[in-house]
């Protein structure tokens, strides 16, 4: 409530105007707030992920995503799996739908031929479907 002095009495003349600077400090704080849980809240396997110059496809809903991180271990939606037991990983996280994408990241220091020994495990399992992940941007190698 704001009040204004009258140059004549000794009363106090009422304005009905609301102050918004205590609700634009109440957004704001909420905007910085959300703007540092925001990152938080995704879990994922920290890989250095090369860049891709393919148009992006859509995304299933929830995608099966193995991971192979620097060292040459695998993880399988977040948990460490050996490669001998990626075959009963995959059917367990899949139902035994030998039909679902598999979505494969694998780590900008593994070779070609570490990466493809997965994928012919991934097919020996019969998984034959398997997209690659890479991040979008120009041509940098």
């Amino acid at each position: 409530m704001a009040a204004r002095l009258s140059h004549g009495g000794d009363e106090l003349a009422e304005t009905h105007e609301i102050n918004v600077t205590p609700f634009i400090d109440v957004m704001l704080v909420l905007l910085i707030i959300f703007m540092v849980a925001a990152p938080l809240a995704t879990v994922d396997v920290p890989v250095d992920l090369p860049s891709s110059n393919a148009p992006p496809r859509p995304h299933p809903e929830k995608p099966v995503t193995l991971t192979i991180r620097a060292d040459l271990t695998l993880a399988l939606d977040g948990g460490d799996v050996t490669r001998e037991a990626l075959g009963a990983a995959l059917d367990q996280a899949t139902g035994g739908d030998k039909e679902e994408r598999i979505t494969l990241s694998a780590d900008r220091a593994v070779s070609y031929g570490d990466l493809t020994a997965v994928m012919n495990s991934l097919r020996s399992a019969g998984y034959l479907k398997v997209s690659l992940v890479g991040l979008d941007g120009g041509g940098a190698p």
